[in-house]
């Protein structure tokens, strides 16, 4: 079996590359975290977090521009969400396209709801790109701080890092869970 050290050495970088095409919030702080206790390199997380969430935005922007209809009538669920995203451009076009990442339950939608618009692909390259580097930084440096704050608090962290890691997973789990509870009981509403 595995340790943690030798899983996080091997396949660190890569699920946080993974992680953040998908989503990411989690996987990007447990990288910070991993970062802290020098299993990972920090500007290491934040290149693969920026690459991750780069390639993940664009896809989505690109399946909006070209392919909304198709994805629409297979998530129709989406159209509300889609519905703010294009009452936040038509106000906040450029800062919307900045923060969109920090939006938490628009984060995949928001993409795509972009490239429904008609913002131009260099435009949208060129803000994501912005927007992917300053969530990577800052998510990243959350997860490191977490490890400073926890160290600080608890002392030597190395007893209690597999917890510190499975409290962060857990968390994650918990906030995606209820947002998902959330949603589905306002779509229930809407029927």
């Amino acid at each position: 079996m595995m340790s943690i050290e030798s899983l996080i050495d091997t396949y660190g970088y890569l699920a946080v590359l993974i992680g953040t095409f998908l989503e990411g919030e989690t996987i990007l702080v447990l990288a910070g975290f991993a970062a802290h206790r020098g299993y990972l390199n920090l500007n290491g997380v934040i290149l693969a977090a920026f690459a991750g969430s780069l390639c993940g935005d664009q896809l989505f922007f690109f399946l909006g521009r070209w392919h909304s209809r198709a994805v629409l009538n297979k998530h129709p669920s989406w159209q509300r969400q889609i519905d703010r995203v294009q009452t936040w451009m038509e106000k906040y076009r450029t800062p919307f396209i900045l923060i969109f990442r920090f939006l938490y339950g628009l984060r995949s939608v928001a993409p795509f709801g972009i490239g429904m618009s008609r913002v131009s692909s260099g435009k949208f390259l060129l803000l994501n790109a912005i927007g992917a580097m300053v969530w990577a930084c800052a998510v990243g440096a959350g997860g490191l701080l977490f490890g400073n704050a926890l160290e600080t608090i608890i002392g030597d962290v190395k007893h209690y890092e597999t917890h510190a890691f499975a409290m962060i997973i857990i968390i994650g789990i918990l906030v995606w869970i209820t947002y998902f509870f959330i949603r589905k009981k306002q779509r229930s509403r809407m029927f």
